[in-house]
């Protein structure tokens, strides 16, 4: 595998997230990973459980040969090999957000193949995840594709936000070595004729490609969601396949988490109030138990239906609802969301941080977890906070609808309340329907213990992916 971020080294999103737990979850499969990234700057290896230079690897690029030392850690099951180069990440701490992150990620798609070679190791499967690495099933397919050592190999793209794509210009297109292939045509936008998507190549050439929920794989082959590549992408509508993330169930876990002022399982639910306790006083809420506590932990961004949430909260404060707010993102969201705790400052409480320990605490101690997004390809905060039993409020979009089912106001079945529409009146609706069956405590501890009972661990999706690596090889051959 290759991608930008591993956590815990490296972390933005979920990326990170997913590219910590797959390959724990294929190992524990019998499949033999390692997974490759950059050394950033702000990475600190542990000298006494990482191997240092454990190769040395000459990459050519720009006219030079760029001089590679390879780190390895073990982690769960995998090996982590970190990219090490003092010219475009040694010396640089942040991730992205560099004038010439084209030629970085070009140099580091290089120096991974590079690496397997160094080391020895001819893999089955490349698996690339995101824009960073796009250009690695191009050049299997192309300019690589004497080369012996890949010469069997299938390529697998994987697409965690088709929102973001590295877009550059015929500079890095030179330097990746794809010149003479020239630009890839977009039938309709003749900028995008021009310029080199690294998105684009991954989709164009990978054997099997392959997004983060089922919903989102079906909803970004149309114009409204494809942003701009679902020609590209319903041209290998048979390649293209959705498959639900997971989460770190051993981590993920309300029996065990350090963050939390009581444990508890779904068989003693009553130990969960003191996590709600615990919330409010910590937030400077009032200690009630019989106000509904509505969790929001998220990227501060429109995507995320932020807007929804700041028209509906005057009503839903009316009808005795309390607010706990996490995060961090756009001014004009943390304005908004600090001016309601000015105002209500017995409702809401909001802190402007990315706190993991107060992110566990609003899992365990809210009542509902709100979730109402724009676009979410799978989301993970509705399959935490069902795990945690906080009952999810989402809207019928990507991983949200694969993973939360509504409930039906005649049996009381599944597991959140959802609305579909992007709108106010209608997120405010599935908000209403949820405070209302809050107060019946027997229909709504029911929902609470299902969305406990989902498995949302990566043991279903890792066998998902396996499958795709053999059709993947199959296709290949």
């Amino acid at each position: 595998m290759a991608a930008a971020e591993l956590a815990p080294f490296a972390k933005t999103g979920g990326l990170a997230d997913v590219m910590a737990s797959l390959p724990a979850a294929l190992a524990r499969r019998g499949v033999e990973v390692r997974a490759a990234i950059p050394k950033y700057g702000s990475i600190q290896l542990d000298p006494a459980t990482v191997q240092t230079g454990a190769a040395d690897v000459t990459v050519e690029f720009e006219g030079r040969a760029e001089r590679v030392r390879l780190d390895i850690a073990r982690l769960d099951g995998f090996e982590a090999l970190f990219v090490n180069n003092a010219r475009y990440f040694g010396a640089r701490d942040d991730i992205y957000g560099y004038e010439d992150d084209g030629y970085r990620f070009t140099f580091f798609a290089r120096a991974a193949l590079e690496s397997a070679r160094a080391l020895g190791w001819r893999p089955d499967v490349v698996h690339c995840h995101d824009w960073h690495t796009g250009l690695i099933p191009n050049w299997l397919r192309t300019t690589w594709r004497g080369d012996a050592h890949f010469a069997d190999a299938a390529a697998v793209f994987t697409i965690h936000n088709l929102e973001y794509q590295g877009h550059f210009g015929r500079d890095i297109l030179e330097a990746a070595g794809l010149g003479a292939e020239g630009f890839i045509p977009h039938p309709d936008d003749e900028h995008l004729s021009n310029v080199l998507v690294f998105m684009a190549r991954g989709i164009a050439f990978a054997d099997k490609v392959s997004t983060v929920s089922p919903q989102y794989a079906r909803e970004i082959l149309t114009p409204d969601y494809g942003a701009s590549l679902d020609h590209l992408l319903r041209e290998r509508r048979a390649d293209v396949h959705g498959i639900l993330n997971g989460i770190d169930t051993a981590l993920l876990d309300p029996a065990a988490d350090p963050h939390l002022a009581a444990a508890y399982t779904a068989e003693r639910l009553d130990r969960r109030a003191a996590n709600k306790r615990a919330l409010q006083q910590r937030l400077g809420l009032p200690a009630r138990p019989d106000a509904p506590l509505l969790g929001l932990v998220t990227r501060l961004a429109s995507h995320k239906g932020l807007d929804l949430v700041l028209e509906a909260l005057p009503h839903l404060l009316d009808r005795g609802a309390q607010l706990a707010a996490l995060g961090v993102g756009e001014p004009r969201y943390e304005q908004a969301l600090t001016e309601a705790a000015r105002a209500h400052p017995t409702q809401v409480a909001v802190s402007l941080t990315f706190d993991s320990a107060l992110a566990s605490l609003i899992y365990a101690g809210s009542d509902m977890f709100l979730m109402p997004s724009r676009h979410e390809p799978c989301g993970l905060g509705q399959l935490i906070a069902m795990r945690y039993g906080s009952v999810p409020i989402v809207r019928a979009t990507g991983g949200l609808a694969d993973t939360v089912e509504d409930v039906n106001p005649a049996t009381g079945a599944g597991t959140g309340f959802v609305f579909r529409r992007y709108d106010a009146i209608d997120f405010f609706g599935a908000a209403a329907r949820a405070l209302e069956t809050y107060r019946q405590r027997d229909r709504w501890e029911l929902i609470v213990r299902r969305g406990m009972a989902r498995d949302s661990s990566w043991d279903v999706s890792a066998a998902a992916y396996e499958r795709l690596y053999a059709e993947a090889l199959a296709s290949r051959r």
